[in-house]
C-alpha cells in the first residue's frame, strides 16, 4: 500500500489542501459582471425600456421636494415579473427569495430592497397598463411591417381557479354562513372596543378584518348566485314552455301520478365562497373543476399574441365574435382569415365575421345523420354560412386550417410550460391580469427569437 511504501522510504504523511467551507470570504464583484452579454435577463430589460412606463411613474406619490421614502422604480418591478413569468415563477414569495439568491434576479433588482407584499400588489394592479402595452407593442410591429395580422388563430384554454371544489355552497348554506359571519363581525367589534390593551387590540383588529373580509366574500357569493338565477331563469322557462307545448312525435302523455316539475327540475346551483366568479368547467383531462376560460388570438405567421381575454364561461361557442371585434378595435384592422377549432362553430358568429370582411376557417360540425353531407348548404343558412360550408370542403381551406395548430396551440403550450396551470389569485379581474402578464412575456420571447429585440 501507499502508507507501507512511504514508511519504507522514510516519507511522512502527504500534505494536501483540504476544503474549508466555513471560511469567510470578501469578494469584489459588480452585479453587471454576473450575467453573460446574451443572457435572457438583459433581453427582458431591453424590452422593458421600450415600453411606455409613463402611467406607472405618474401613479407614484413620492415626489422630489416632499417628504417620504422613494418608491421602487416601476421598471424594476415590470422586468422582475416578466422574467419570473418566462422562468415559470408565479409566487411573489418565491420571487422575493430569488432576488436575494439568483444572479439574474439580483441583476434585475439592481440592489433595490424588495418584499413579497410589494411584488404581489404590483403584479395584480397593472391590468389596464398591461392591456395597453400588449396592443402598443404589437401595433409598433404592424407599423414596421413585421406583423401583418392577415391570418389569425384563436383558441381557449381552461385554467384552474384558486377556489377549491369544496368551497361551493348552495343558497341555504350561503345564507347561514353570511348570518354567522355578520354576527362574528359585530361580536369582534364590541370586544375590540372593550379591550384596553393596545397589543391585544391589534390582534383583535386583524381578527375583525379577516371576519369582515369573509362576510364580504359570502355576500358577493350570494349576489353572484342571484345574478345567475336572474339571467338564466327566462331561458329555462322558455325551454320548459316549448317542451310542454309541443311534445315530440309519438310521445305518450304523462301519467296522472307524474309531476312535471320533478321531471324538469334541475339541481340547485352552487357558488364558491372564496372566489364567487369561478365556475366549474370540464378540463382537458375530462374532470370538472373550478376554472376560468382564457382566450388567445395569435398572428399565424409570427405566433405573437394579438389579443387576450378571460371569461367564466366554459364553452368557446360564443367567444369568436367578441374576440374578432376586440382585435378590430385594438388595431383598426380586419384579418383576412380567422382560424378556430370546431368548438367555435357558431353560425351567427360565422355570419358576423363574414359580414365584417373576415373568412372564418372553422371545421363544419358533423351531422348526426350519416346520410347528410354537412358541407352542403341548408335552406335556412344565410349566404355567408352557406359559402362557409362549401369552402370548408375544399383543399385550400383544409390546408389553411392546418396553420392553426402550428400557431395558437404553440402559444398554449408555452403558457402551460411557464406554469399557467392554476391561478393563485382570486377574482376574474386579477385572473385576467395574470393572463396579460403571460401574453406580454410570450411576445417578449417571440420577438427575441424573431430578431426584433437585442439584449441591453
Amino acid at each position: 500500500s501507499t502508507a507501507s511504501v512511504d514508511a519504507a522510504v522514510g516519507r511522512g504523511a502527504p500534505r494536501v489542501q483540504v476544503a474549508q467551507r466555513d471560511q469567510l470570504e470578501l469578494r469584489s464583484c459588480d452585479l453587471d459582471a454576473l450575467l453573460a452579454p446574451e443572457h435572457p435577463a438583459r433581453t427582458v430589460w431591453a424590452f422593458v425600456e421600450a415600453l411606455d412606463l409613463a402611467p406607472l411613474y405618474g401613479a407614484i406619490r413620492a415626489l422630489e421636494g416632499h417628504a417620504g421614502r422613494p418608491a421602487i422604480d416601476p421598471k424594476i418591478l415590470v422586468a422582475l415579473w416578466l422574467y419570473a413569468t418566462v422562468d415559470g415563477v408565479g409566487s411573489a414569495r418565491e420571487l422575493d427569495r430569488l432576488c436575494e439568491r439568483d444572479a439574474p434576479y439580483r441583476w434585475l433588482a439592481g440592489g433595490v430592497s424588495l418584499n413579497h407584499h410589494t411584488l404581489a400588489d404590483f403584479r395584480t394592479a397593472q391590468g389596464e397598463w398591461l392591456d395597453r402595452e400588449l396592443t402598443r407593442s404589437l401595433a409598433a410591429l404592424l407599423d414596421r411591417g413585421l406583423v401583418s395580422l392577415e391570418v389569425v388563430a384563436q383558441d381557449g384554454m381552461r385554467v384552474r381557479a384558486s377556489a377549491k371544489a369544496a368551497s361551493f355552497r348552495r343558497r341555504t348554506r350561503l345564507e347561514e354562513l353570511l348570518a354567522a359571519a355578520r354576527a362574528q363581525v359585530e361580536a369582534l367589534k364590541a370586544e375590540l372596543e372593550a379591550d384596553p390593551d393596545a397589543s391585544a387590540r391589534r390582534k383583535q383588529a386583524a381578527r375583525t378584518r379577516a371576519a369582515r373580509e369573509r362576510e364580504e366574500r359570502l355576500a358577493a357569493a350570494l349576489a353572484t348566485l342571484d345574478e345567475i338565477e336572474r339571467t338564466q331563469a327566462p331561458a329555462r322557462a322558455a325551454a320548459q314552455a316549448g317542451a310542454h307545448d309541443k311534445p315530440p312525435p309519438g310521445a305518450s302523455p304523462p301519467s296522472a301520478d307524474t309531476n312535471p316539475k320533478q321531471q324538469t327540475q334541475k339541481p340547485e346551483r352552487r357558488v364558491s365562497t372564496t372566489d364567487p366568479q369561478a365556475r366549474v368547467m370540464k378540463m382537458a383531462d375530462g374532470g370538472f373543476r373550478p376554472a376560468f376560460n382564457a382566450q388567445l388570438v395569435v398572428d399565424a405567421d409570427t405566433q405573437l399574441i394579438a389579443a387576450v381575454d378571460l371569461v367564466n364561461i366554459g364553452s368557446d361557442m360564443s367567444q369568436m365574435a367578441p374576440m374578432h371585434e376586440a382585435l378590430r378595435t385594438r388595431y383598426t384592422q380586419t384579418p383576412a382569415h380567422w382560424l378556430a377549432d370546431g368548438g367555435y362553430a357558431n353560425l351567427a358568429a360565422i355570419d358576423q365575421l363574414a359580414q365584417a370582411g373576415t373568412q372564418p376557417c372553422v371545421p363544419v360540425p358533423k351531422s348526426r345523420n350519416p346520410a347528410i353531407d354537412p358541407h352542403q348548404p341548408k335552406p335556412s343558412d344565410p349566404p355567408a354560412v352557406a359559402a362557409w360550408r362549401q369552402r370548408m370542403a375544399g383543399e385550400a381551406a383544409r390546408a389553411l386550417y392546418k396553420r392553426r395548430a402550428a400557431s395558437v396551440e404553440c402559444a398554449n403550450a408555452q403558457f402551460r410550460r411557464r406554469g399557467f396551470v392554476q391561478l393563485t389569485v382570486r377574482g376574474i379581474a386579477k385572473a385576467r391580469t395574470i393572463v396579460l402578464w403571460h401574453a406580454l412575456a410570450h411576445n417578449l420571447m417571440r420577438m427575441a427569437s424573431l430578431g426584433f429585440l437585442r439584449p441591453a
